[in-house]
């Protein structure tokens, strides 16, 4: 029997509705077009990608629930945001490691589904310091290591620190990495292939080409990969 399709066009029309109408009233009368379209595909997509992000890196887990787990719930916090739209127009999927649960600043891999702005991702996003100083502390201590990561992925020009951070060399031969406030890489996913059959392979594919810089990542953090 032929694979399905993990996500449909579906899920990407109703978050243009979402953004047309972007209401708790709206939502709530549409609620079950969202679990439809949105939600459970979803879910099982995590379903599916879990054995094959055990290949990828063993350490990490996908959790198909609805609360609680890979899903990143619609809902937006805003109670110290100035803007006041209650719901997401994106699609948030995030595979952590499963020593660290849902601390989204620990090192990840994630899936983004946005019309026209699909992308997978990986590495450790906005970091605390301890954890992003042993991180600069690992690029220091094993440069052969992060060079061959660098071989491996492309890192996105997130924000940076003006000048080198204190206590590292400024002619140190990776300092524009120690100036780094994350450590990330991205790959755009267009719509048309989110929704072809297949897709949970490619996507798993990804990860595997970001693996490099989320094992170095990982292992720097303290955690095992």
């Amino acid at each position: 029997m032929p694979e399905k399709a993990s996500f449909s066009p579906d899920l990407f029309r109703f978050l243009k509705s979402v953004k047309r109408h972007n209401t708790r009233e709206w939502f709530l009368a549409h609620k079950p077009q969202y679990e439809r379209d949105v939600r459970d595909p979803a879910l099982r997509f995590i379903a599916d990608f879990g054995a094959r992000l055990q290949r990828v890196a063993p350490q990490f887990v996908a959790i198909p629930k609805p609360v609680g787990g890979s899903l990143f719930r619609i809902h937006r916090d805003v109670r110290f945001a100035a803007d006041k739209r209650p719901y997401k127009t994106h699609v948030g999927i995030y595979f952590p490691h499963r020593q660290v649960g849902r601390d989204v600043h620990a090192p990840v891999f994630y899936l983004h589904l946005e019309p026209d702005g699909c992308f997978a991702g990986a590495g450790l996003w906005h970091p605390g310091t301890p954890a992003l100083g042993a991180v600069r502390d690992a690029i220091v201590s094993r440069p052969g290591e992060w060079r061959r990561v660098l071989r491996a992925v492309t890192l996105s020009d997130e924000d940076r620190l003006a000048r080198p951070p204190r206590g590292y060399d400024p002619s140190h031969p990776f300092v524009e990495d120690l100036k780094r406030k994350d450590f990330l890489a991205v790959a755009m996913l267009p719509e048309a292939r989110v929704c072809r059959a297949g897709f949970v392979d490619d996507f798993a594919d990804v990860c595997g080409g970001m693996r490099p810089l989320v094992e170095f990542l990982t292992k720097a953090v303290g955690l095992p990969f």
